[in-house]
């Protein structure tokens, strides 16, 4: 994924553990997030509520990735149930082919901010 997205010239920063995400998020306040729901010891979901929830944040665009079928289930109930906070929420499930998710990445970034 890292390389699909540098080859197309897009900057990467990857985060090993996500315990430090927000912070690091808050701090870089990048242009749009790419968020794997199992991150070990907090979870991606999490990441997201936290991030919707500060006005620091909560503009910056998500693609949230999952394997887990109940998972990607529940934070699609996040979105719908609250569309307005989750707006730029974006939820694809693996397996996925790296130039679908490339299609992705490229439309989120070209979406007019509301």
């Amino acid at each position: 994924m890292r390389r699909v997205l540098e080859d197309e010239q897009y900057q990467v920063a990857i985060l090993q553990d996500g315990r430090d995400a927000f912070t690091h998020v808050k701090n870089q306040l990048p242009d749009l997030l790419i968020l794997d729901l199992k991150l070990g010891e907090i979870s991606g979901q999490d990441i997201l509520k936290q991030l919707k929830d500060d006005y620091v944040t909560e503009d910056i665009p998500v693609i949230v990735y999952t394997a887990a079928v109940l998972e990607a289930e529940e934070v699609n109930r996040l979105v719908t149930s609250n569309p307005r906070r989750y707006q730029g929420v974006h939820i694809v499930q693996k397996p996925f082919e790296l130039e679908n998710l490339l299609a992705l990445v490229q439309q989120v970034l070209t979406e007019p901010v509301s």
